[in-house]
């Protein structure tokens, strides 16, 4: 990673440790270690994401957040942002990270819904049995993430890179069943996934 970059990453780690250790924080409970706040510099406070291409953590299965999180490490996922930031970090410290994120209140998401685009979205999620491992309220378990309420273009963008850059770190039965869908397809799934009522 680059030397601005990095430096960009403390400074804006440095201010996300401002707003938590800020009024905002319960009497008696300490602020996150440092490494948290450098990741919630990008997945927003308490892992609830302010930026919509990146993941909100809040409320993921401690599995699968410890299963990216070594992936990432190992450079076995290529997430260019995150580069670098998991060198050295111990199997301890990604169990614990791991933890603090899965114990967190998903934020809920706010902006409009199309009916017509969330009431397709649904009938394909049935028609594809997304619930059958995501749960049906796409919450997630064990080794699968939470989708309900995540950001529809972080959603969007990942849908379309299952199906079209299947590789080293992804999910094969992802890619497998997002093949041959169509954009708009995506893009109604990650419409009513965002907007899960």
């Amino acid at each position: 990673m680059r030397v601005d970059g990095a430096r960009r990453l403390v400074r804006a780690a440095a201010a996300v440790a401002a707003f938590i250790a800020g009024p905002g924080l319960a009497q008696g409970q300490s602020a996150p270690s440092p490494q948290l706040q450098l990741c919630m510099a990008c997945h927003g406070p308490q892992g609830n994401s302010q930026i919509p291409t990146t993941p909100s953590l809040a409320g993921q299965p401690r599995l699968f957040l410890e299963n990216q999180l070594v992936l990432i490490r190992e450079g076995l996922r290529n997430i260019p942002e995150m580069k670098g930031l998991l060198d050295g970090v111990k199997d301890a410290e990604i169990v614990a990270m791991a933890q603090y994120f899965a114990e967190q209140k998903p934020a809920a998401r706010t902006g409009t819904v199309n009916d017509a685009t969330w009431k397709r979205g649904e009938a394909l999620a049935a028609k594809m049995l997304c619930a059958s491992c995501h749960l049906p309220d796409y919450s997630g378990r064990q080794q699968i993430p939470r989708l309900a309420g995540q950001h529809e273009p972080f959603l969007l963008l990942s849908m379309k890179q299952f199906r079209d850059q299947p590789g080293l770190g992804r999910d094969t039965i992802m890619a497998a069943s997002l093949y041959g869908l169509k954009d708009t397809e995506l893009a109604d799934l990650a419409h009513y996934l965002a907007h899960f009522r």
